[in-house]
């Protein structure tokens, strides 16, 4: 196919031709445990199948793009000939749609092989959702995790931000630098202190990974807002 592969809707009532698919990945610490999910709905909105698996340790970016993959190539053996996809990673989609380069040598052959497939359609269309609006292909991707991981449930919110869940353990509550009592008023066994009676030094802060690009001098991010008073580190993928 040599014309416009990311041509507009067309104006013709032949809707039930077109196959939708809404995919997802994500990555438990960017990079860390990762996986992806989609779900893939013919013209008559049925679904028709769902999609997952589990990635290893991967960035959010790869897991996305593995997503969009494994819904080209179902679509293209299941004999699709018009697909629509949805994605909220908005990177990948403008990447797709020829908005941004592609810098990353990880990520390069994995867009060029979705784009060879794309290609082979008949129609091919892929827009940008908030993660609103791809709610189930979300929890597919985090239950691929989950098993990728030995975990029974799925823990939302997982992607992008490459944070972990916060702790719940008592100790890991106490605020830093001071010593919790007990309810009679001791203080915990030495073996929490240092020498000398001293507090620990209070552990480094977990760093946070953001997800965007550079222009003109100015960091964009694609998700969220830079929390004030941070040093940054630019980490080209």
């Amino acid at each position: 196919m040599t014309g416009n592969l990311f041509a507009s809707p067309d104006a013709s009532n032949e809707t039930n031709k077109w196959y939708t698919a809404h995919c997802d990945g994500g990555s438990r610490g960017n990079p860390g445990p990762s996986g992806y999910g989609a779900v893939v709905q013919d013209g008559n909105g049925r679904v028709v199948a769902e999609l997952s698996e589990f990635l290893g340790i991967q960035t959010n970016n790869y897991a996305e793009y593995s997503g969009l993959i494994a819904v080209l190539k179902w679509a293209n053996k299941n004999g699709a000939k018009r697909l629509r996809v949805v994605s909220d990673s908005e990177l990948m989609v403008k990447q797709m749609q020829g908005k941004y380069k592609v810098a990353s040598p990880v990520l390069r052959p994995l867009y060029e092989e979705a784009r060879k497939i794309a290609r082979g359609f008949e129609r091919f269309e892929i827009t940008h959702t908030l993660r609103g609006g791809n709610k189930t292909a979300d929890r597919l991707a985090n239950e691929a995790m989950d098993k990728g991981m030995g975990k029974t449930s799925s823990q939302p919110g997982s992607k992008s931000s490459g944070q972990q869940p916060a702790s719940t353990s008592p100790q890991a509550a106490r605020p830093y630098g001071k010593l919790s009592t007990s309810a009679e008023g001791r203080v915990p066994p030495v073996s929490t202190l240092r020498p000398g009676n001293q507090p620990a030094p209070p552990p480094k802060p977990a760093r946070q990974i953001f997800e965007g690009y550079v222009k003109g001098g100015v960091v964009h991010l694609l998700e969220g807002d830079l929390p004030d008073g941070i040093f940054v580190k630019i980490i080209r993928e």
